[in-house]
């Protein structure tokens, strides 16, 4: 059995991520009884988004770690990828589930999002090569 430290961590902590997320648009929905959608309803939007961004972003980055880490891509260069993306995913969920915080952070989050998956791209290439 191959062992995957680095991508276990990172499907921890981004899964708490999720599902905070996740929890959050179920209580919105059930405090308000919206069924499907979000009623008109702003912060039940957001929040769904929020969720929906997560849910877009997060896997796709795992199986690039966990692809890169089983073809050998070193810790060193992994480890810190995956702290970027965790925190990028943080911060643009914070946005998202706290309101009144400035569009600043769904931005950097955003952006540390984006440069660590195209690092996961780069330590899958270098290491498959």
């Amino acid at each position: 059995m191959t062992d995957l430290p680095i991508t276990s961590v990172a499907a921890l902590l981004n899964g708490a991520l999720l599902l905070a997320l996740t929890a959050r648009v179920i209580f919105y929905r059930r405090r308000d009884r919206v069924v499907l959608g979000d009623n008109g309803d702003k912060v039940l939007a957001k929040a769904i988004r929020g969720q929906a961004n997560a849910a877009e972003q997060i896997p796709i980055a795992l199986i690039l770690c966990a692809l890169a880490e089983l073809q050998g891509a070193p810790g060193g260069a992994l480890a810190p990828t995956v702290v970027l993306f965790t925190l990028g995913r943080y911060m643009h969920g914070a946005y998202f589930a706290v309101h009144g915080l400035h569009w600043r952070l769904r931005f950097w989050g955003m952006l540390a999002t984006l440069v660590a998956q195209g690092l996961f791209l780069l330590w899958l290439l270098a290491a498959a090569l």
